[in-house]
């Protein structure tokens, strides 16, 4: 008989007798697929649309030269770029963000106004390219000039609420001014409105300025060599950033990806659980099926074959739970993409509505990966097979030693353990922390493999006392540590990372709180999104009855690096002597510069991603030019991923390059009413400034609001890896009873009821949860350790103090246990409800 006939004839038979056991494996692996593969497809769906969106309103030029603040470079420069050898095309752009509504008062929404050169984007962006609406604004050659024309994208159209043909109102520097909407865009994405450039330059009072100027190149120019050779003075050199056509896809990707890098990792937690689960039952096949083994070894069954029937069993495990999990991942991708928009909490892709993006691909890879942790469980239980002695075993007397690493001792253990630690210490790899999620799995590993171990150690302490049911239960507890390790593995690896979960997310918000409280010392704070706060305002804040004290900055955006996202740069009154009172600082502040340079303070996320320390000089960047700096102090800062610089605005100031605020802190005097001050400011700034007011506490609501919604899904994938560790144990524990059948059958002829049967074998479970739990308890603290000071500062760049929620973590270890229990007692309770005194008949 072939190897092929005894898998479906002789093996697989026995998923009829052990279904469960069987249908826990296949679940874990369905499970982990579903999970990893929902994930990516999610964020890849999003990450498609997002860039798609990105390249439609970028479009492809071969060279971007963007500005690197938001004011634009002298529009001078476009004659020289345009007319360099080499250049084929070059189309000059003016962007800016702004507010819109209906010109019957409807509320303002947020929206990007692009000022183009109609006569020159169609080469570079052709779906930016203004459509008429009529065959009258068609004919018009000079229509796609003219000042009040205004042409929106779909999402605009949408979010205004109005039909190409209608009147709309623009908030600019100047006020709300009315235009009309003359045809429409194909660009996707967030909203936007087309405009002609010098509309826009005449409109935000910006008059001879750009963002970008695209450039399409002769065929065989070098991008790189092109932008050294451009014959700009040095000013203007300065002020411009060359993108490259991947540079633009590069930066929309760098804006997700530690976050799904992240959530990929978690979701294969419930994958790698999964394969603790198969080793399990596969440790527990082979133990059952030690008779039939040994017959088909002395049958002449090689012990390689032997190996390779158990690995059989297990890929054909491994692909049903793969195919079934594909299928269940693409129907939660699907229906997060309905629900969701493909953000899952992370705030990345706002207002994105992807169609599902299935990718063949990914699909085979995560089926690999499932089919990969069943082979992986089932490799030592395989090698327990082919060691079998066959004549020894049909005799009884040479069943199996325990399938696994623990088999060699806690030595194995104590390295995977030392491993882990070391991993934990490398650096990242491409901005990624790839060492740490090694170390995760490494100390996982270990501390499985300690299961024995430490159930040895704890149980030698306990005494059987007077109680001889109590005894019998302590003696077989201690006994089979290795059938132990087999049942608990899957209970150790998710509750430690549950455990480690919990912890980390807890840090993160009691760092999050404490930060919140530093950065928001005054009661109300206002701001005008896209423009700068009028000056009366500035004046009627402070003369507000109920205002003690008015604190004015500005917030902008400056392109640091052309693959990376902005950063922002705040400008606000910062005290040079005791910086400390209003920046959260990492570590006291140097000294001030008395050189000359400007002291700049980078967020922390800045000076990790950009390799910045304190007494560090470099350039800063500014409309004004180049200005020398120095890094004073490095702070805290929980809000913006990819880096914030402050500037003191009484340097800015010194340097000419002080813009008007956009923002306000207003500290109110006792009593005062907030409602109150709020009127009187709206009152004040009338209807030309689009105002956003919120109170501190206000603020803490919504930032802790978003951020419980940024880890709602570690919640999910918490509860699913801690309901397959209980499914592994009701599994292994139903598929141990049934082969202990013989045994009961023994203590019932002794005169034990099947309550006190069942109570023995609830009292070895007891034992070895509790085992389980202390040690994934310990592990998941040390997996901790590594999540909060590793994978938090390698993947988002920011760091935070390590805190232990005590009564959090004590109810997920009730839980577990007495979860544990009652699966347990069901399982045990089936076993004993049969004719177990009939089963010692069966050697008779």
């Amino acid at each position: 008989m072939t190897l092929h006939q005894l898998l479906w004839r002789v093996w697989l038979p026995q998923w009829r007798l052990h279904p469960l056991r069987h249908a826990a494996a296949l679940l874990a692996v369905a499970l982990g697929v579903a999970l990893a593969f929902s994930v990516h497809t999610i964020n890849q769906s999003a990450l498609a649309e997002f860039a798609g969106a990105v390249r439609s309103v970028n479009g492809e030029p071969d060279l971007s030269l963007l500005a690197r603040h938001r004011s634009g470079v002298d529009d001078s420069l476009f004659d020289t770029v345009r007319s360099a050898p080499g250049v084929l095309h070059a189309s000059p752009r003016l962007e800016q963000d702004a507010h819109a509504r209906g010109a019957d008062g409807a509320p303002a929404v947020p929206l990007r106004v692009l000022g183009l050169d109609a006569l020159r984007v169609a080469v570079v962006a052709p779906a930016l390219l203004p459509r008429p609406a009529d065959a009258t604004a068609k004919a018009d050659r000079l229509g796609l000039l003219r000042p009040d024309a205004a042409y929106a994208n779909p999402a605009a159209l949408r979010a205004l609420g109005l039909q190409v043909g209608a009147t709309l109102e623009l908030h600019t520097p100047g006020g709300w001014q009315r235009l009309r909407l003359a045809g429409s865009v194909a660009a996707g994405g967030a909203p936007l409105l087309v405009l002609d450039i010098a509309a826009v330059q005449a409109l935000w009072q910006l008059p001879g300025r750009l963002s970008r100027v695209d450039l399409r190149l002769a065929e065989g120019v070098d991008a790189t060599a092109l932008w050294q050779q451009l014959p700009l003075p040095a000013a203007q050199r300065a002020a411009l950033l060359p993108q490259q056509a991947d540079d633009a896809t590069q930066r929309v990707s760098n804006l997700s990806r530690a976050y799904r890098v992240n959530l990929t990792v978690l979701a294969l937690v419930a994958l790698l659980v999964g394969g603790f689960l198969v080793w399990s039952v596969q440790t527990l096949a082979v133990a059952q099926a030690t008779p039939l083994l040994a017959l088909l070894g002395v049958l002449g069954l090689a012990a390689r074959e032997r190996r390779h029937l158990v690995l059989a069993d297990a890929l054909l495990l491994g692909l049903l739970g793969s195919t079934a999990g594909l299928a269940l991942g693409t129907a939660l991708a699907w229906a997060a993409l309905r629900l969701l928009g493909g953000d899952l909490g992370g705030g990345y892709f706002p207002g994105v509505q992807p169609a599902l993006h299935w990718s063949t691909p990914a699909a085979l890879a995560h089926a690999a990966l499932g089919v990969a942790a069943a082979l992986a469980g089932a490799w030592w239980p395989a090698r327990a097979a082919q060691a079998l002695p066959p004549a020894q075993a049909l005799k009884g007397q040479g069943a199996p030693e325990s399938a696994g690493p623990q088999r060699r001792g806690p030595a194995a253990a104590l390295a995977l353990l030392l491993g882990g630690v070391g991993l934990a210490l490398l650096p990242p790899v491409a901005g990624l922390p790839l060492a740490a999620y090694a170390s995760v799995a490494a100390l996982l590993l270990g501390g499985v493999a300690l299961v024995p171990a430490l159930v040895r150690l704890l149980l030698a302490a306990l005494a059987p006392g007077r109680h001889a049911l109590w005894g019998l239960a302590l003696q077989r507890a201690r006994h089979a540590r290795q059938q132990a390790a087999a049942m608990v593995a899957g209970v150790v690896a998710s509750l430690a990372l549950c455990v480690a979960l919990t912890v980390m997310v807890a840090s993160f918000r009691a760092a999050v709180t404490d930060w919140l409280d530093s950065v928001l010392p005054a009661q109300l704070y206002l701001r005008s999104p896209q423009a700068a706060l009028p000056p009366a305002l500035l004046q009627a804040a402070a003369q507000t009855p109920g205002v003690q004290r008015v604190q004015a900055s500005r917030q902008s955006l400056l392109q640091w690096q052309a693959h990376q996202p902005p950063v922002a740069l705040l400008v606000r009154p910062l005290d040079a002597a005791q910086p400390g009172q209003s920046l959260p600082l990492l570590a006291p502040a140097l000294p001030a510069s008395t050189d000359g340079r400007i002291d700049l303070w980078p967020s922390e996320p800045m000076a990790l991603l950009y390799g910045l320390q304190p007494g560090q000089t470099l350039t800063l960047p500014l409309p004004t030019g180049d200005v020398p700096a120095r890094v004073r102090g490095i702070w805290r800062d929980y809000a913006r991923q990819f880096g914030a610089l402050l500037v003191a605005r009484q340097d800015m100031a010194r340097l000419g390059a002080d813009a008007p605020p956009n923002e306000l802190a207003l500290w109110l005097a006792p009593g005062a009413d907030e409602a109150a001050v709020l009127q009187r400011l709206h009152a004040a700034a009338g209807d030309a400034v689009p105002l956003e007011a919120a109170s501190a506490a206000q603020l803490r609501r919504l930032s802790m609001a978003i951020f419980d919604r940024s880890f709602a899904v570690t919640l999910y994938l918490q509860a699913v890896a801690i309901a397959v560790g209980l499914v592994g144990v009701a599994a292994s524990l139903s598929a141990q009873v049934l082969a202990r059948r013989k045994e009961f059958g023994l203590l019932a002829h002794l005169g034990l009821t099947p309550g006190q049967v069942q109570a023995m074998v609830l009292g070895e479970v007891a034992a070895w949860l509790a085992a389980g739990t202390l040690l994934g308890l310990a592990l998941g603290l040390g997996v901790s350790v590594v999540l909060v000071h590793v994978v938090n500062p390698q993947s988002f760049h920011w760091s935070m103090p390590l805190a232990v929620p005590l009564a959090r973590l004590a109810t997920l270890a009730a839980a577990v246990l007495a979860g544990g229990l009652l699966a347990a007692a069901w399982a045990t309770r089936q076993a004993v409800s049969q004719q177990a005194v009939l089963a010692v008949k069966e050697d008779w």
